[in-house]
């Protein structure tokens, strides 16, 4: 009598070359493909395990991986455990499903994103840099970012980016980006098939649903007209809240948003009344000195009792040892309803040293920690024009209070 399982052996299973079904009996079956015509002369046919059964009267093919995978025993193995679970009439394929669901579970796009942010620190350019690329992905990836990576298809990805992709073109394209790079790390890690597209792929795949980047309308950071500076600061003060400190001390000092938020304790100088801002916290990789006017060691003072040591956050966030939210400043502009940036207040202060004063251009751009002239004249100009720009910002912190709708034009001595 023919044995009605274990049919196969490893011999026959390695030399077996005819395409189709070899059954080894008890639902186990070793699948030969055939060869291609276009193959290559001596390639050998692809051979995969099947567990082939009926469930509600249809048949049904569950893959338990190719020949090379997997050996005679371990098939035979898999195929009694799933004959086991017909016999107590459950279906071997869900009970898979199920187990692979339950092995994802942590394995969401948050996590993936967190732990990729935590494998490339050091590998950014600033500090704010490293700070933005996951605040930026908790923010706009909301609605996925507790989804099994596996599952986020380009639906997804694209009722994140439609919303956002004229409106604010540049963070849209940041932020695909790094949704690109998530998926492609849970890929490397064997939790998206290797088979599968990465849905945020640009070239080939979103460039053929969304608009071409040459085409939208960058412009800008919206800036409010210096003209409207001091009713806002006035509006500003009327709120008691972290972000308000912290945003009129950006606009006093016309710092960029990550410069202020980062800014310690360690940094600031009352004698002096200067802001020494490290080079590592900076866009051009230099230390910039910040003349400190009245009103901005007034800020400063309030916030003093909260000081928790010298490399403590001068603007502390919500948890204990982080500075307030990338967003912090921006979600306040938004309760405000105005529609200008953080960093377009730096604009308005260009605008209004531009047009108001008589300051010489290179200690405007000096306050701004701008680079300017050639590499060979910065080097033979040593000085940052401290006492000068102290002059400039004292002169723009009055502005600023309203105490003149006209800025007296002051030439600055040589």
């Amino acid at each position: 009598m023919a044995r009605s399982i274990n049919r196969l052996s490893d011999r026959t299973v390695k030399s077996m070359a005819k395409p189709g079904r070899h059954g080894d009996g008890g639902n186990l079956f070793l699948i030969v493909d055939p060869i291609r015509e276009n193959a290559e002369p001596g390639t050998k046919p692809a051979k995969r395990w099947a567990f082939i059964f009926r469930w509600n009267g249809k048949l049904k093919e569950m893959g338990l991986g190719s020949l090379q995978a997997v050996s005679l025993a371990e098939a035979r193995q898999l195929a009694g455990e799933y004959r086991a679970m017909l016999v107590k009439n459950l279906n071997p394929i869900e009970v898979r499903r199920a187990d692979q669901r339950k092995q994802s579970a942590g394995r969401s796009f948050g996590e993936i994103a967190k732990q990729l942010h935590e494998a490339r620190k050091g590998s950014w350019k600033n500090k704010k840099f490293e700070t933005q690329w996951l605040t930026s992905l908790e923010h706009y990836c909301d609605p996925i970012w507790s989804k099994p990576v596996e599952t986020i298809d380009t639906d997804d990805v694209l009722s994140i980016l439609q919303p956002i992709w004229t409106a604010k073109a540049e963070t849209a394209s940041r932020t695909r980006g790094r949704i690109e790079a998530v998926l492609d790390a849970a890929r490397a890690r064997g939790l998206i098939s290797k088979d599968r597209a990465n849905p945020a792929r640009w070239r080939g795949h979103l460039s053929h649903l969304l608009a071409k980047r040459q085409k939208l309308q960058r412009g800008h950071h919206a800036a409010l007209p210096y003209r409207e500076i001091a009713t806002f600061i006035a509006q500003l003060r009327e709120r008691e809240a972290m972000a308000a400190m912290c945003l009129e001390f950006a606009v006093l000092t016309a710092a960029r948003s990550g410069e202020a938020m980062g800014a310690r304790w360690s940094e600031i100088d009352f004698d002096a009344k200067l802001w020494v801002i490290p080079r590592e916290r900076m866009k051009a990789n230099k230390a910039h000195r910040v003349p400190l006017t009245d009103r901005c060691i007034a800020i400063l003072r309030q916030l003093e009792p909260l000081k928790a040591g010298p490399e403590s956050y001068v603007f502390p966030g919500t948890k204990v040892d982080k500075p307030l939210s990338v967003m912090a400043l921006e979600m306040l502009l938004r309760r405000m309803k105005l529609p200008v940036t953080v960093h377009g207040f730096r604009s308005t202060f260009r605008d209004w040293a531009g047009d108001c004063t008589t300051f010489p251009r290179e200690v405007v751009e000096e306050a701004l920690a701008h680079q300017v002239g050639s590499e060979v004249e910065r080097a033979y100009r040593r000085s940052d024009a401290i006492e000068k720009r102290r002059q400039l910002m004292q002169a723009w912190a009055d502005y600023c209070e309203g105490a003149s709708n006209v800025v007296p034009l002051r030439a600055i001595e040589a």
